[in-house]
């Protein structure tokens, strides 16, 4: 039988770089009690983003945030939206260039990541926010 999992939880960032949620995210999935199935995460917010990405070295991650400084540079003179610093309008494009939504398969009730992979919320403002998810499990 098909049964369902909702829940919505908050993490509080740091300011710019990388948020391991795996753990959280593990524990929402305990808590729902199924065998098989799928999470779904949805990240409320339009300036941070969901990755899944290497957990056993961080120069992945520090890398990752280099190229987006490369790519997507604070204080462009192209950007019009800078309403919050120059920060906010970068920080909507390196979301639209990722995911505000993750789904994850659940195999004997654990998620189905690969030996190096993690869940992250990837902060893309300079000061720390506060960030809602909303976490659905679905299985049975």
């Amino acid at each position: 039988m098909l049964r369902q999992h909702q829940c919505v939880f908050s993490i509080s960032t740091r300011g710019r770089e990388f948020h391991d949620i795996t753990d959280r995210v593990a524990d929402v999935v305990a808590e729902a009690d199924l065998g098989a199935g799928m999470v779904t995460l949805h990240l409320h917010h339009t300036s941070a983003s969901l990755v899944i990405q290497e957990n056993a070295d961080p120069g992945v991650r520090r890398d990752l945030e280099r190229f987006m400084a490369r790519v997507c540079p604070d204080g462009d003179p192209m950007f019009e939206h800078d309403y919050e610093g120059e920060d906010d309008m970068p920080a909507h494009v390196r979301t639209a260039l990722t995911a505000v939504n993750l789904s994850i398969p659940i195999t004997n009730g654990r998620l189905a990541l690969g030996t190096w992979q993690g869940i992250y919320l990837w902060e893309h403002r300079y000061a720390g926010h506060t960030r809602k998810l909303t976490a659905h499990v679905l299985g049975e």
